[in-house]
């Protein structure tokens, strides 16, 4: 066995195949090296007629072994022209992450001759060194850890240490189902690489090792650029830093940025090469806009910003508000809530009025405290350097039928408490809010 990891329990991927048979069988050998519990984790995908034969296999193998046994079933529910085998690998671990806790680790049974497999796969999709460098013997999973522990070994020998073992497995039909890319590279051109290349597995796992080395220099690199191009806040990017660097040092700190993310989804190049032209090198004036998976890169000013992509929504929608409770805003639009404070909105006046949420229409205006005349929202957006595509999402409260609060930004006269007088604050909060960076205070605090 190769390095193994030092902690925590160790949760097996088992599937009931070869792969994953011989992985718990070998684990179970060196049972008295685990620093935690051995446990057999099952994914039933419910995709073949067979599942339910496979999940009684791999309990009554686990049982034999006296190993812990956990079966999990998935409701997959593919849409038309989605692959079936990424929704089912994208579910699997998602599952199998959230099982992990601080110090477990999740073992997989990949083999060397899948990692070639993957490498040409990423090869034939145009893949950069990331995708190139297939996969990573270990890397992080949920709150625990991942590790591939079989990546230097050949099916072939994983095959034969079954049979010395005496070892039963089951087999997936699919498998050898050609429509399936991998499978079509696994026994059509695998087989024909292998006659004039023997050692093809082992010498395509050792370039993919290679791209995941030249990975690592250029994850340093683009994290130093990224400390060097920040902008206005945190999680920008300034424009100006990132156009005085190569177009090829741009997009590598780009796919950075996005994958720094929480749960952003990688930009393949098209969209790496349209975020560069659009929103890095495009017009100053222009009002890009890039979406990929979910994600969403725009440009304002000298900031590049990333975030979900932007839901619909009722711009006519009026709410009304008892001012006490918190308001959770429809469409994902963020949360109100309200706090007695030193500044702000007359108390009274809050009780006593009538408190509505309504969104911008057009012809709203507002004069904060400090300002001598009413502004229009849009003057007053553009001095704070609100971007265009979230001033119409920002809730705006009204008390009896006129503009009262811009959370987060300004309270409005006449209902600004005088000194010595109670007040309340109210303040939004969610996902937009913090896209905006409200808590760097647009506004002074007696107008927030």
């Amino acid at each position: 066995m190769p390095q193994l990891p030092r902690s925590g329990d160790w949760h097996v991927a088992f599937s009931g195949g070869l792969d994953s048979t011989v992985l718990l069988h070998a684990l179970v050998c060196i049972r008295d090296r685990i620093p935690g519990e051995l446990k057999a984790i099952h994914i039933h995908h419910g995709l073949q007629s067979e599942a339910d034969a496979w999940g009684e296999h791999c309990r009554d193998f686990a049982a034999a072994l006296e190993v812990s046994y956990q079966q999990i079933n998935l409701a997959l529910n593919p849409s038309a022209g989605e692959s079936i085998e990424a929704l089912a690998r994208e579910a699997r671990y998602r599952v199998l992450a959230d099982l992990l806790q601080p110090g477990d680790w999740l073992l997989t049974a990949q083999h060397q001759d899948d990692q070639a497999e993957t490498l040409l796969l990423q090869l034939l999709r145009g893949s950069g060194p990331a995708g190139l460098a297939a996969m990573a013997k270990t890397a992080r999973l949920g709150k625990g850890w991942l590790q591939r522990p079989l990546l230097g070994f050949t099916r072939q020998a994983l095959e034969a240490y079954a049979q010395r073992e005496g070892l039963t497995w089951v087999e997936d039909p699919s498998n050898r189902d050609l429509e399936f890319s991998r499978n079509y590279l696994r026994h059509k051109i695998m087989p024909r690489i292998q006659v004039h290349w023997p050692a093809a597995s082992a010498t395509l796992s050792r370039s993919a090792g290679l791209c995941a080395d030249a990975q690592v220099l250029i994850n340093e690199l683009a994290a130093e650029d990224l400390q060097r191009c920040r902008g206005s806040e945190s999680g920008r990017l300034s424009v100006k830093a990132l156009s005085r660097l190569s177009e090829p040092r741009i997009r590598s700190l780009l796919r950075h940025w996005v994958l720094a993310q929480e749960g952003a989804a990688a930009p393949g190049y098209r969209h790496l090469q349209r975020m560069l032209d659009e929103c890095v090198l495009g017009r100053a004036d222009a009002s890009p806009l890039v979406g990929w998976g979910g994600m969403e890169a725009r440009r304002y000013r000298d900031d590049l910003f990333l975030g979900p992509r932007l839901p619909p929504y009722d711009a006519g929608l009026c709410l009304s508000w008892n001012g006490e409770a918190a308001l959770t805003l429809p469409s994902g639009l963020g949360r109100l809530e309200v706090s007695l404070s030193e500044h702000g909105v007359d108390a009274e006046a809050w009780q006593n009025g009538r408190i509505e949420v309504r969104f911008r229409r057009g012809g709203e205006r507002c004069r904060p405290v400090g300002d001598s005349f009413h502004r229009s929202l849009k003057q007053l957006f553009q001095t704070w350097g609100v971007p265009p595509w979230l001033r119409d999402r920002i809730p705006l409260i009204f008390l009896d039928g006129e503009l009262a609060v811009i959370p987060g930004f300004a309270v409005c006269q006449p209902f600004v408490a005088a000194a010595e007088i109670a007040a309340v604050q109210p303040y939004w909060s969610g996902s937009l809010s913090r896209n905006l960076a409200l808590n760097a205070q647009k506004s002074r605090p007696d107008q927030a």
